[in-house]
This record gives structure tokens, C-alpha cells and sequence, in this order.
């Protein structure tokens, strides 16, 4: 009997693999390879994760997440009925292309964007167009060059992983003047609360001034320390949330995770406090590592790229190196960019104890 086949495209997709959190021998490792924040959740999160565990398990959660979109809306200033939660920003990229791409369409992402976006794609049998970046930083012109009458969408991490580039608030709204009005624009801005830049938008003002087709995608995985809890949420027009809206599964964000991610965004205090360390130690390491050979690409987000003169050879060996001395960072192989090494920005002690272990590998 044969087997039976998924739909197309299935079968092109390459499993996303995690980064690793365990090191044999180690009984605690320093985990710098997930982009996880080192000041962790807001306390006043962990306790209204608690307390919903106390109400009882036993309970659906609110299908609409409504005090979560109250709150977000609430600190943001924007409409709560304009917003999506979700179980992680991830969902929210799958449920875009399950809804407005199929086989024959295309869908944009930059060449080192985010690898998830090919795998959205491939789910729903559409084809992956990917474009060159200029420096490590997407390109308006060459986004905009690779639209064909199959474009359906393009999805824009603004700022970008694994690089941290950014593009600049006029550009992206070059970008979305100049592509079809049948074509959405999806702004990934997971990395927002990092950027420290003022000619940066999340893309909100896209949204208010009345586009039917950019919507902004957000994240509690990332400066809110809530990975595990698995919430995202988007900002779009109405059109697109009531398609989302029909397709996402109804109890997609826990109980457990709705109360977390209230009480987050209701603590800016936090948020401000885990931007400051980002801000203290971002510039610090890039200088600290450029001092050491390598060379480092400007992030506006929570991590760095760091390129190795030796190449893969050399980024390898001190990525073994690293481990050696249980410390994990992110290899980028996968990503086009085996001579480079990302690594997240931890506590105060684990970035100490990452820079005292390339010195040693480089002396």
C-alpha cells in the first residue's frame, strides 16, 4: 500500500531545530544560544500565573484572551478589538499564510530572516521566494524587485534575527507604498522593546492610518520572559483579524499564560528594567569581541552576530570551546552564516564568564 502523501510542500520543509539547553557533564550550563531574557518574568507574572493555577485547572480558558488584549491595548494605546493573541508570534505567521497563501502563490522573506518563514510557507504548499539582503540588512528595492503577480506575502522581521539590523521607519513605509494593495505585509517585530534607535517603528502607525493589509506580530517570549508560556499577539485591520480569528484554534493561549502575559505588559517597570541591562551590555560585548578579532554586526536587538576572521573552521572551534566550559551560544549555520556565532545577552555574571572563555580561546 502506498503511502499517503501530505499536501505539497510538506515534505520540503526542514524541521526547526531548538537550541540546545543541555551540555553532558554539566549539571548547569550558561544558556546564551534562544534569545531568552537573563532578567527573566515579571514577579508579578509568575504570581498570576500561580493564582490562576489556584482558580483551577479544570477551567477552558477565555477564547477571546480579552483582559490580555485590554491590557496590551491599555499600555500601547491601541484598539484591544484591533488585536490577536496567540500561542507564541510564531502561530500567528502560520495562521497569515494558511489563510491568504496556497500552491502556486509566493510569499517574500529576506535572506536572513527569521527560518521559520520558510517553513510557514512550504506548510501551506506556497513557494518561498527569498531575497538578498545588503550587509546583513534587508532591501526595500530588491524586496520590492521579486513581487510577481503570485507575491501574496511578505514577512519582514523588523528588528531581524539572527542579525539585529533594522530598517528604518521611512523605509518600511517605502516598502509598503510600493507593493500591490492585495498583498500583505507582515511586520515581525518580536525584538521591538530592544530598539534604542529613533528613526524605528514597530509599524503601528500602518495599521491606524487605515491599511487593510499590513498587520504587526508581537511577542511575551522575548524582553518579557515568558518563552515557556508561549504568547504573542498581532496588530492589523479588522478584515484580516476576523480571517484569524476563524482559523485559530479556540483555546490556543492557556489559562496559565492569559494571566501572565496581563500581568506583564501591566509591568513596564520590568520592561524598562531588562532594556536598561540589554543597553548596558549590548554596546559592552560588541566592543569586547571586536577587541578580540571578531567582527561584529550592529544589533538592535537582545544578541549579537558575531563573525569570525577564520571563518567556519574557527567559529566551530570555539563553539566547542564554549561548551567545554558549559557555555551554550547559537551556531548559524542553518542560517547561510557557518562563520558566525549568535550569541544572547545574559546576567552580568554569565557575560563575565562568556568573555573570560574567549579570551581564553583566542590566547
Amino acid at each position: 500500500m502506498p503511502p499517503i502523501k501530505p499536501r505539497n510542500g510538506i515534505l520540503n520543509i526542514t524541521p526547526y531545530k531548538a537550541g540546545d539547553a543541555k551540555i553532558e557533564g554539566f549539571e548547569r550550563v550558561i544558556k546564551l544560544a534562544s534569545n531568552e531574557s537573563p532578567m527573566g518574568p515579571s514577579p508579578k507574572a509568575v504570581e498570576a500565573a500561580q493564582k490562576a493555577v489556584a482558580a483551577g485547572m479544570q477551567l477552558y480558558p477565555d477564547p477571546s484572551c480579552g483582559a490580555l488584549r485590554q491590557a496590551i491595548g491599555e499600555v500601547h494605546d491601541i484598539d484591544p478589538e484591533q488585536i490577536i493573541c496567540s500561542s507564541g508570534s510564531e502561530e500567528l505567521l502560520h495562521l497569515v499564510a494558511k489563510a491568504y497563501a496556497t500552491d502556486g502563490d509566493e510569499v517574500i522573506f529576506c535572506q536572513y530572516g527569521f527560518i521559520a518563514y520558510p517553513i510557514t510557507i512550504h506548510a501551506v504548499g506556497a513557494t518561498p521566494v527569498m531575497v538578498n539582503e545588503d550587509n546583513y540588512t534587508a532591501n526595500v528595492d530588491t524586496i520590492i524587485a521579486a513581487v510577481t503577480s503570485k507575491t501574496r506575502i511578505i514577512n519582514l522581521a523588523n528588528p531581524n534575527n539572527p542579525t539585529g539590523t533594522y530598517l528604518v521607519k521611512s523605509e518600511v513605509q517605502r516598502l509598503r507604498d510600493g507593493l500591490r494593495d492585495d498583498i500583505i505585509l507582515v511586520l515581525d517585530a518580536a525584538y521591538t522593546e530592544y530598539v534604542d534607535r529613533q528613526d524605528y517603528d514597530a509599524g503601528f502607525d500602518l495599521v491606524n492610518n487605515g491599511l487593510e493589509n499590513t498587520i504587526v506580530t508581537r511577542t511575551f517570549s522575548k524582553i518579557y520572559g515568558l518563552a515557556g508560556a508561549r504568547v504573542g499577539w498581532a496588530y492589523g485591520p479588522a478584515g484580516i483579524l476576523d480571517i484569524l480569528n476563524r482559523i485559530r484554534g479556540t483555546f490556543n493561549v492557556t489559562a496559565l499564560s492569559q494571566a501572565a502575559a496581563t500581568a506583564a505588559v501591566l509591568d513596564q517597570d520590568h520592561v524598562a528594567m531588562a532594556k536598561a541591562h540589554n543597553l548596558k551590555w549590548l554596546p559592552r560585548l560588541t566592543q569586547a569581541l571586536e577587541e578580540l578579532g571578531m567582527t561584529i554586526t550592529p544589533s538592535q536587538g537582545n544578541f549579537i552576530l558575531a563573525h569570525f576572521a577564520g571563518g567556519p573552521e574557527q567559529s566551530v572551534a570555539m563553539d566547542k570551546f564554549l561548551r567545554s566550559k558549559g557555555i551554550i551560544v547559537r551556531p548559524v549555520g542553518n542560517y547561510d552564516l557557518a562563520g558566525a556565532l549568535r550569541i544572547t545577552i545574559g546576567t552580568d555574571s554569565e557575560n563575565e564568564a562568556l568573555l573570560t572563555a574567549m579570551s581564553a580561546f583566542f590566547a
